[in-house]
């Protein structure tokens, strides 16, 4: 057994201190990310002690954004931005404007090229959506007008900054880098010619991409999730959506010349159309956590300590412009937007910090040659002190807002209120068509099992599988659904409609809220009777191979089955004297 696995040991070790540093950070009341951070500090070459492969560490990095992006693409709703365009897009946009003017500020009294105050305006802009998530979740603010446009507001900012992750390879020489080509030939397509039509190139590239993903993701991403889910094996379909996501990351770079940050975006918002969305989340959440973890690990490998001595006044310049100066940015949008100082206040508390795009963006920076390295320590320094700080923030917030709470004069509305209601009448519309379509989906499930009483023994998650199972019929009245000496391929749950089963001896009428084929299935001879539909059908269709893995995982299930087929043919063998029975029950052929 070789004791020289530097991959093995950074890991085990990057997850062990990220453990334990997290713990602390939650423990003393501070997002686990800040711990991550710490853990990244402590195996980075500017500390004593073991040393990771920062090799290894940005190969895993560059993972780790993958599956951060194809999260944010997941999750990225665009009913939820429709509710609050009004103050997020104008917002956002303002926002990222100005802090990143007062970024190019700072580069430019540090001597810096316009090139870096560029990427460190725009790395201080951005915040953090975890960390944001987290400390909306803590307050019980999630669901609140003020926590909907704060997160509608990132997601602006989040899409802002996918483009300028498009955009800053392409103008890369004109702000005084180097052309993205040097670390890859695929990404640098074009950067010979003239700055116009590289950046045309770029975003006809883009424009390609995405007309592509729109056009043929939704209709071949569902077709493969639906035959994997058919398989039954949970691991097979985490493995197809990490596959998705890589596979796509990875396609839209080589074929394309797009970063892998927005193929994966794009594969994200392409399954959150599917009906697959709310699963794949969910199965591949552990290991987009994992590598996140380790990729918030190598950005803090990066961080050099000792600039909180060397330059503590360009420290507290970031630090600055990140709670303070982005938080006033947002404090007069709002209030310019005409919206209620309340607002304005939570906004701001919720973008004063700095987070997981900003390390994405420094390192395509000095990548690309245009941030030096000092600028790198400091926005990590900013990020580290901001998110330390931003509960402060908030409870510094909270205590403001109850105080002009306390001073608004009895009767009179507060600034902005008008605005504020017709927000929270918009917000209000969208969460009822979410909830809607969340009852929808429940009901559809309670039905299943309502109507089916053997399907009960299953939990709601094995019904949600069975449901996913399904392939959807429609037949016209007098077309015939099965012929008798056929061989049984597919089992049937009538939706809405009537058939009949017809045999020598008599005719049986099913209706709505039956089944039947389920016994040729089970016996494995052959069709025993004609059924025909007497009125316009909606059928689920269980395919044998389907029925057959499904029933083999729910031995329990086969076999009340198997009873229900016996007793029904025991029964229909005892009423051949009476023609034209009417079925009460599941019916078989």
């Amino acid at each position: 057994m070789p004791h020289d696995v530097p991959l093995i040991s950074m890991i085990a070790i990057a997850f062990g201190l990220a453990f334990v540093f997290g713990y602390i950070a939650d423990r003393i009341r501070l997002p686990p990310l800040v711990g991550y951070l710490v853990a990244g500090v402590v195996v980075g070459p500017f500390t004593p002690g073991f040393v990771a492969d920062g090799a290894l560490a940005a190969q895993l990095a560059e993972i780790g954004v993958i599956l951060l992006m194809f999260g944010v693409g997941l999750h990225f709703s665009p009913s939820d931005l429709l509710a609050v365009r009004k103050i997020a897009i104008p917002g956002a946009v303002g926002q990222i404007g100005l802090a990143t003017l007062l970024g190019v500020g700072l580069a430019w009294l540090w001597g810096w090229s316009l090139g870096a105050g560029l990427v460190l305006g725009l790395s201080l802009s951005v915040a953090s959506t975890v960390v944001l998530l987290k400390a909306l979740e803590e307050r019980d603010m999630l669901n609140t007008a003020e926590g909907r446009v704060a997160v509608g507001w990132l997601i602006v900012e989040d899409l802002a900054m996918v483009l300028a992750l498009v955009l800053l390879p392409a103008l890369a020489e004109v702000l005084g880098g180097h052309a993205p080509g040097v670390a890859g030939d695929h990404h640098g397509a074009g950067a010979d010619g003239p700055v116009w039509l590289t950046l045309a190139l770029t975003l006809g590239k883009v424009a390609a991409f995405a007309m592509l993903a729109i056009m043929l993701g939704p209709r071949v991403v569902p077709v493969i999730l639906t035959s994997v889910a058919r398989t039954g094996s949970r691991e097979l379909f985490t493995l197809s959506v990490l596959a998705i996501a890589l596979g796509v990351a990875y396609g839209s770079a080589v074929l394309f010349g797009v970063s892998f940050a927005l193929g994966a975006f794009f594969a994200g918002v392409v399954l959150n159309e599917s009906r697959f969305s709310h699963k794949a989340a969910t199965d591949s959440m552990p290991l987009q956590d994992a590598f996140a973890v380790l990729f918030f690990v190598s950005v803090g490998m990066l961080f050099d300590p000792s600039i909180l001595l060397r330059d503590p006044l360009a420290v507290v310049a970031v630090v600055a412009l990140i709670v303070v100066g982005k938080s006033l940015i947002a404090f007069g949008i709002v209030i310019l937007l005409r919206f209620p100082v309340g607002m304005g206040l939570a906004v701001s508390a919720s973008l004063a910090q700095i987070g997981e795009f900003s390390f994405i963006l420094i390192g395509l920076g000095m990548s690309l040659g245009l941030l030096p390295e000092e600028g790198r320590d400091l926005v990590l320094a900013g990020a580290l002190l901001s998110i330390t700080l931003n509960p402060a923030v908030f409870a510094a917030v909270g205590v403001l807002r109850k105080h002009l709470q306390a001073k608004r004069p009895a009767g009179i509305p507060p600034y902005g209120w008008e605005q504020f209601e017709r927000l929270q009448s918009s917000l209000a519309d969208a969460r009822h068509q979410a909830e809607e379509r969340e009852k929808e989906h429940s009901l559809q499930i309670q039905a299943l099992a309502k109507t089916f009483p053997v399907l009960s023994m299953l939990d709601a998650h094995e019904q949600e599988r069975l449901m996913m199972l399904f392939r959807s019929k429609s037949v016209v009245p007098g077309e015939r659904i099965i012929r008798k000496g056929d061989r049984a391929n597919a089992m049937y749950f009538i939706s809405s409609g009537a058939v009949e089963v017809l045999t020598e001896d008599q005719t049986i009428r099913l209706d709505a809220g039956t089944m039947f084929g389920e016994m040729a299935l089970l016996s494995g001879e052959r069709r025993n009777a004609d059924v025909a539909a007497v009125d316009y059908c909606q059928l689920q269709v269980l395919d044998r191979r389907d029925f057959n893995q499904f029933t083999a995982r729910h031995p329990a299930l086969r076999t009340a089955l198997i009873d229900m087929a016996a007793q029904r043919r025991k029964m229909n063998q005892q009423d051949t004297a009476v023609p034209d029975a009417t079925a009460t029950s599941e019916n078989a052929a």
